[in-house]
């Protein structure tokens, strides 16, 4: 009789732990954001690109939404073929981020200022005004300007 027992409580606890499971989860599926990150500085000229690439990564990893807005200088972080020395390769961030689902757009008119063509940026970034600056801040949970 004890071991029907036993196993009856065992029952009772393991339903009480899933259910305790499926809650967080929903919890956790509540929980996600949408982040839209703006880099307005070079690839290579400051190590704020680089951060904001890997928090990128890291919150598409996590579930949630990531939109990148390259302004001014920022353009560059988006541009092809990279290949620097000593540097971890922004453009291969840049990729990765693409592949895991982030929207990533430039600025058209930094993009000009700065003789960048549609051509050089690394497939998947697409041109925009501050028209869609403005809609990917207004889709935002949160901004983060680097």
């Amino acid at each position: 009789m004890k071991k029907l027992i036993i196993f009856k409580n065992y029952d009772i606890i393991k339903n009480v732990i899933i259910y305790k499971i499926e809650k967080r989860i929903i919890a956790m599926e509540e929980k996600k954001k949408t982040f839209t990150i703006v880099i307005g500085d070079g690839a290579y000229s400051k190590e704020r690109p680089y951060t904001m690439v890997r928090f990128a990564y890291t919150a598409l990893l996590d579930g949630n939404k990531v939109n990148i807005f390259l302004v001014e200088d920022g353009i560059f972080v988006g541009k092809k073929n990279q290949d620097p020395n000593i540097f971890d390769n922004v453009g291969k961030w840049i990729k990765d981020i693409l592949e895991e689902g982030a929207m990533i757009k430039a600025c058209g008119v930094c993009m000009k200022s700065r003789g960048l063509i549609d051509d050089e940026l690394i497939d998947g970034i697409e041109k925009t005004t501050m028209n869609g600056f403005l809609d990917m801040c207004m889709e935002a949970d949160n901004i983060l300007f680097a």
